[in-house]
């Protein structure tokens, strides 16, 4: 094996360890800081979902390298390891999608506390009449019920925020993890 092999066997491995672990990281944490209501945080995993995910494409750009050089591009274990690949970096941006979408019901969340939470300072209080307070009545009578349970709501509580999210980023980022698994394995075993 040459200079220009081995070389392009540890870019390979050493772009798996720095991007493959900090994404399936990334991902691992987002529900649990979903739940706490940590936008801030929950936006900072996003990023770094977002920016292992794009540069966790040397892994597969080094790879068909070294199968190129290689010549092992007939071996089967290679076309089911380049498959599983594409697999998860489908997931990972299904899961960009959801950690974006529990962000957003995350932000919608605060600005519905936010008022809630405050006081009308003395110098905005308006006085009103007697008509205006019956007809604001009627009003309030006649208008629907908002629902208990958007996003946001006073009466809901903060472990219901972006549950479907949650879900879906916990079970994707299952499999993503499973998927790079068995490509270690089939990587490992057939070398």
């Amino acid at each position: 094996m040459s200079f220009t092999d081995r070389l392009v066997l540890w870019l390979h491995i050493g772009f798996a360890i720095f991007t493959i672990g900090t994404v399936t990281a990334a991902i691992m944490a987002t529900p649990r800081y979903i739940r706490a209501r940590n936008q801030i945080v929950v936006g900072y995993l996003y990023r770094t979902t977002r920016i292992y995910s794009l540069v966790s494409l040397g892994v597969l750009i080094f790879g068909l390298v070294l199968a190129q050089i290689d010549k092992d591009f007939s071996k089967p274990w290679l076309s089911v390891s380049l498959t599983l690949f594409v697999v998860a970096l489908v997931l990972l941006v299904l899961i960009m999608r959801d950690q974006h979408r529990a962000i957003a019901a995350l932000e919608l969340a605060a600005a519905a506390e936010a008022p809630a939470a405050g006081t009308v300072p003395a110098a905005e209080v308006v006085p009103v009449s007697a008509e205006e307070h019956a007809s604001d009545a009627e009003a309030a009578q006649d208008a629907e019920p908002a629902p208990a349970n958007l996003p946001g709501s006073p009466g809901m509580p903060p472990a219901q925020i972006a549950t479907v999210e949650r879900g879906r980023i916990t079970t994707m980022g299952g499999v993503v993890a499973l998927i790079y698994l068995v490509i270690l394995v089939l990587m490992v075993w057939n070398s």
